[in-house]
């Protein structure tokens, strides 16, 4: 079942013509598709021989991701602790594909647990991660659009609001009123008053990779910007649990004023989320029915 309406889905077959046109050197390099558990919201993935992974968007949303990756993980990945996924090749659009895609490289490893990890090295590891990037100088970074994670809050208050009421046709075991005060309290927090920084902007699990523990890479970076620095404390929330999310919190989190923002990006990604991939993506819908709760919790 697609994820998503007009959903564009790559193939083995489009995959080989597509590198044996564009990039030749690689033709003859067996195409395998990733497997579905792996699979994100944005872009199908294949292996392309053993070293190199072939990203094809499946959304529209996701267009101008393999050319943003292309621009910006140059100039960020000589600075950051673990591996980021700069293109060693991006493809063009053409006859039987719209948009633009990428070569990247490999990594082994896996991701940790999609519903929460309590592993304090992996907490400080990605604390450490997301600290650097925010470091780099972000002089003539792309600014986060209005809506987009690292821009004010109001721009997302009506989507979330919509979604809190269209949630309530539903038994999801989460207490919407108490959902509702939530969202009151953390949307009206203060706005991020210093400089805009770099983000990554989607430090879930499902984008992490580790390896003997530790974190080697990190991946997907299609909420890249510039901007309030919020949506990548929310990792404490999206990707851990217990002693860890306490761990990543207090290493990254600068106030309780960015916190309440954080909580505002677990919050909207999982009251829209929920209805949307309800059916077509069941694992994300559960995971933003845990966001909801998880962010509950945190504020009574």
């Amino acid at each position: 079942m697609p994820m998503h309406e007009n959903e564009v889905r790559a193939t083995p077959e489009l995959v080989e013509r597509l590198v044996a046109d564009q990039c030749p050197q690689w033709s003859g390099l067996p195409v395998t598709p990733l497997p579905d558990d792996v699979e994100g919201t944005d872009n199908v993935l294949f292996r392309l021989g053993q070293e190199l992974v072939v990203r094809m968007p499946k959304i529209e949303w996701a267009q101008d991701q393999a050319e943003s990756d292309a621009c910006w993980l140059p100039r960020l990945a000589p600075h950051l602790p673990a591996a980021v996924p700069v293109p060693v090749h991006l493809g063009q659009a053409s006859d039987g594909y719209p948009w633009a895609w990428s070569v990247v490289p490999w990594v082994d490893g896996a991701t940790p647990p999609r519903l929460g990890s309590d592993d304090v090295p992996l907490a400080c590891d990605l604390a450490a991660f997301a600290l650097q990037l925010r470091e780099i100088d972000a002089t003539g970074g792309p600014t986060k659009p209005p809506g987009s994670r690292g821009a004010p809050l109001v721009h997302v208050d009506d989507a979330a609001r919509a979604a809190l009421e269209r949630l309530r046709a539903h038994d999801d075991g989460i207490d919407l009123d108490a959902a509702e005060r939530a969202w009151d309290r953390c949307v009206s927090a203060p706005a991020w008053d210093r400089e805009p920084v770099w983000i990554h902007g989607d430090l879930q699990p499902g984008n992490l990779v580790v390896d003997d523990g530790r974190l080697v890479a990190v991946i997907d970076w299609g909420a890249l910007g510039v901007g309030d620095p919020a949506p990548d404390v929310a990792a404490a929330l999206w990707t851990f649990t217990g002693r860890a999310r306490n761990a990543y919190r207090e290493a990254v989190c600068p106030d309780d004023a960015t916190w309440l923002r954080a909580c505002v990006w677990a919050l909207a990604p999982s009251l829209t989320g929920i209805d949307y991939y309800r059916h077509t993506f069941p694992r994300m819908a559960e995971h933003g029915r845990q966001m909801v709760r998880a962010v509950v919790a945190e504020l009574t």
